[in-house]
């Protein structure tokens, strides 16, 4: 019998548009490397790269819109990143009403990978 995770319960327990609009997210997140792992932090499904935590999918308070917040944010130059009041962390919306950016959304998670991947952001041994 096939165990319901925690996390999954998360995208389950959400309304269309966004239960659609967050299960492809999170699909086009785990797709970009093997080394991406899911769990559920804070209640919000987080992925991290090598066990360091780098992108997590919420839904904004006011306009229930989804969005994946980088970690790294800060080091992340793209015009379709929202810093915010935040000094690390940066956020990509998403209109669930509408097609996936899909290219842009994978040059900003490739982008952050390279962090990890380049030792600019350090992860644990």
């Amino acid at each position: 019998m096939n165990m319901i995770r925690e996390v999954d319960n998360y995208y389950l327990n959400k309304e269309e548009p966004n239960k659609s609009c967050l299960l492809a997210l999170r699909s086009i997140i785990l797709e970009q490397d093997k080394n991406i792992t899911e769990m559920q932090k804070w209640g919000m499904p987080c992925f991290c790269y090598k066990k360091k935590m780098f992108c997590y999918l919420w839904t904004d308070k006011k306009t229930d819109e989804p969005y994946i917040l980088m970690v790294e944010g800060k080091h992340l130059v793209f015009p379709e990143l929202e810093a915010g009041k935040r000094s690390r962390m940066k956020i990509f919306r998403v209109n669930p009403n509408e097609d996936l950016p899909v290219k842009t959304i994978e040059n900003i998670l490739q982008k952050a990978l390279d962090l990890y991947r380049t030792g600019i952001v350090k992860l644990k041994e």
